[in-house]
This record gives structure tokens, C-alpha cells and sequence, in this order.
């Protein structure tokens, strides 16, 4: 693209949470949850294992942001004002009008409909303001939860990636979910 489309992280609001761009000054907070393994168990086998290793990614994802190949924000809950989470649009191509979503929500905020409320809002951020045509949600088979969310959502199951990953003692295969823009318009009309 040759003219700048994202200058700056957006903020995102819901009733409960808001989405505000992530910082360097984010890695202690986001350490205290992205190390466990038991929280981390559907996203990765090798959770991070030092506050300079996660220092390093979101150097990475702020990079990405400058390049507008990803968008990366920490999730706040109001109430408390922690750190609660984190969601990102990364392989985020303007061009292609597509990106995929990345999350990680603490252990004690889990299962509690932070992402229920928290797509409510980055989905039309991403078909409306972003203008994006698809939106991917790739997710480990054995992760029901994040499949149900997705599929109230309208997301369609695509397919298996067949053992994609390794934690060392087995492997993991991915299951690929997707929602278009018409599908998610279609939805947004008839409700």
C-alpha cells in the first residue's frame, strides 16, 4: 500500500473490557499468564519462559504493527483495571483484506464470556473500520470451548490440519475456522 492506513492502535470498548494497543511496558503483566503452561495448554506446547523472551515478541508485534501486518492490544478489565488478556490480528495483509486472530486469556478470567464480548467488538472493527474480507480463527481440535464461541459466531469450519504441532510428547492437530464479510453482514442484518 502506498499510503499509511493504521497509525496508531486502536481502542476498543465493550461493556465489561477495553482493547488499548500493547506496550513494552505490558511484559510483566502479560508474563504472569502467557508462562503457564495449564493457561497456554490450547495456543502453544513451549509457553514463554523468561519476561526478556515475551520482551522480545512484543518487540516483534509492534514491528508487525509499523509493517500494518498485525495489530496487537492486551485486554483491560474495567473494573479491576488488570490485564486481563490478550487479542491480536496478526498474518493481517491490507491488501488481501484478511487476517487471523490470536488470544490469550488468564486463567481466572477464563470461561467467563471475556471473548464473547471482545469479538462483539473486533469483528466489526476488522469487516467494517478495517475494511477486511476474512477472518480466520485456527484453533487446536481438543479446544471445544474456542470451537462453540466461533461457530456462535457464524465462523465455518474449513478443515484439520493434521498434527501441526508437538509438545513434546504428542502431536496436536489445528482446526481451521473462517468468517467472511458477507456472512458476518448477512448476520448482523437479521438480528
Amino acid at each position: 500500500m502506498t499510503e499509511r492506513t493504521l497509525s496508531e492502535i486502536p481502542t476498543l470498548e465493550t461493556e465489561n473490557y477495553f482493547l488499548r494497543g500493547m506496550t513494552n511496558e505490558d511484559v510483566t503483566d502479560l508474563f504472569a499468564f502467557m508462562s503457564n503452561s495449564e493457561t497456554m495448554k490450547f495456543i502453544t506446547p513451549h509457553p514463554v519462559k523468561s519476561e526478556h523472551e515475551l520482551q522480545a515478541t512484543i518487540e516483534t508485534s509492534l514491528e508487525n504493527f509499523r509493517e500494518e501486518k498485525e495489530i496487537p492490544w492486551v485486554i483491560i478489565h474495567k473494573q479491576s483495571d488488570e490485564i486481563v488478556g490478550m487479542f491480536r490480528f496478526h498474518k493481517l495483509n491490507l491488501w488481501h483484506k484478511k487476517t487471523e486472530m490470536g488470544v490469550v486469556i488468564r486463567r481466572d478470567f477464563q470461561r467467563r464470556g471475556v471473548m464473547s464480548e471482545i469479538l462483539a467488538s473486533v469483528l466489526p472493527y476488522g469487516f467494517n473500520t478495517l475494511g477486511l474480507n476474512r477472518i480466520v480463527g485456527d484453533i487446536f481440535a481438543k479446544n471445544k470451548g474456542s470451537e462453540k464461541l466461533l461457530m456462535n459466531y457464524g465462523f465455518k469450519r474449513e478443515g484439520t490440519l493434521r498434527q501441526t504441532d508437538f509438545d513434546g510428547t504428542q502431536y496436536h492437530d489445528t482446526v481451521v475456522f473462517s468468517l467472511l464479510k458477507s456472512e458476518f453482514t448477512s448476520r448482523q442484518t437479521s438480528v
